[in-house]
């Protein structure tokens, strides 16, 4: 009897490991079958461009937006976004007048969509740090080191165009796009900020009293002429005054006193003048 029990308890065992090693071997496959459904498919988002790796290899042609396919575990495909990046930094550098320029440049930028697969190649996903930043302190001190510290604030817009023209041809070379650069702030030392502030300040109001000066003297010739122009007036009447004129003017009164009379004489009293009234039936003097 009890070698029946040890029969049948050898005979469980062996089902058991039996079922225990084919829930394995399903387990696996199931495994595999998921990570060669969810491995093959990949999605590249709008705004990106995927760049397809094999091995470690890249493919230089970069991977448009939409679904796509991929060998699991033999391909990988890294994202590259190519919508417009903002990159604001501070730079210093020296002016022609050898001043201290500390210069805040924001710069819009993207990556040229067709060469992300070089870009990843020859720089990775850190292209911010290892090529736009070391090119934007290139080109401030190149630049500012052609004007004055005066004239990096006069000349401003000027300044931030050369900066703007000679970082896109530097950065296009690598694949990037300069789409605007903007100069946010200078900063000098404090006594040389006050120093040109007080100049700037000079200038203006040396303008201002041009222009007040300016003012005054159209104000004085509009006046000169005004009066010119009365006095013109006034001669040419003086001229056109004669003694018909004159005799005509006084008629022209005659005429105008007798239309307004109403037929009563004036009535006169005095100690040296009589009395005198004239009515409608008689006369007294």
């Amino acid at each position: 009897m009890e070698d029946d029990d040890l029969e049948e308890y050898k005979t469980k065992k062996k089902k058991s490991k039996f079922d225990l090693s084919k829930y394995l071997y399903y387990g696996c496959i199931l495994v595999v079958i998921a990570i060669f459904l969810f491995g093959t498919f990949y999605i590249i988002p709008a705004g990106e461009r995927g760049v397809l790796l094999t091995f470690g290899k890249p493919n230089m042609n970069a991977i448009d937006e939409g679904l796509h396919l991929k060998i699991p575990l033999v391909q990988k495909v890294v994202k590259m976004d190519v919508k417009t990046q903002k990159s604001e930094v501070d730079l210093t550098a020296a002016s022609k007048d050898l001043q201290d320029v500390s210069t805040r440049v924001a710069v819009n930028y993207h990556l040229v969509p067709e060469q992300t697969p070089e870009i990843y190649q020859k720089v990775g996903l850190g292209y911010a740090e290892k090529v736009i930043a070391p090119l934007e302190q290139e080109i401030n001190k190149e630049v500012t080191a052609k004007y004055t510290a005066e004239e990096l604030i006069t000349r401003r817009e000027e300044v931030r165009q050369q900066m703007k023209d000679n970082l896109y041809v530097k950065l296009l070379e690598r694949g990037i796009i300069v789409e605007e650069v903007s100069i946010i702030n200078f900063a000098f030392s404090p006594s040389f900020a006050l120093a040109i502030e007080a100049k700037v300040t000079a200038l203006q109001k040396k303008l201002q009293a041009e222009n007040d000066l300016e003012r005054i003297k159209i104000e004085k010739e509009q006046k000169i002429t005004q009066a010119e122009a009365e006095a013109m007036a006034l001669r040419l009447q003086k001229e056109q005054i004669t003694p018909d004129l004159l005799k005509l003017r006084q008629i022209e009164v005659q005429r105008l006193a007798i239309e307004k009379w109403n037929g009563i004489l004036p009535q006169v009293t005095g100690n040296a003048i009589p009395f005198i009234s004239l009515g409608n039936n008689n006369q007294t003097i």
